[in-house]
């Protein structure tokens, strides 16, 4: 449970991104405590960043500042080894995300470990 929404997520469905040489991390507007019962449920392997505030959403774009309760859009960036953006995914799927983002570092050119 995320906020007041249900989740389905296999824990174990091995999107693969460990196999490749990258850090990546989740960003989300709900507080810690929430962040961390969410992690801890999936048993996720990778930080998720607390920003209630939405003042990094609201810097990035993902968020109206004019409407508020606005909820941020998901979005995945990614920054290549010299810190340039090298894409934004703008349609990212809850469902298929882990998989897409392995196929992205694979166009991109992200090596494997």
């Amino acid at each position: 449970m995320l906020g007041d929404k249900q989740f389905e997520v296999t824990a174990s469905s091995g999107s693969g991104l460990d196999k490749f040489q990258v850090a990546y991390f989740t960003a989300s507007c709900d507080d810690p405590a929430t962040n961390k019962k969410y992690a801890e449920s999936l048993k996720l392997d990778y930080p998720i960043l607390s920003d209630p505030g939405k003042k990094v959403a609201e810097a990035y774009g993902l968020v109206d500042a004019n409407v508020k309760g606005s909820n941020p859009k998901r979005c995945t960036f990614y920054i290549d080894a010299d810190g340039k953006l090298a894409f934004i995914d703008t349609k990212v799927s809850t469902k298929t995300h882990g998989s897409d983002i392995a196929k992205k570092l694979v166009e991109l050119g992200v090596p494997k470990k």
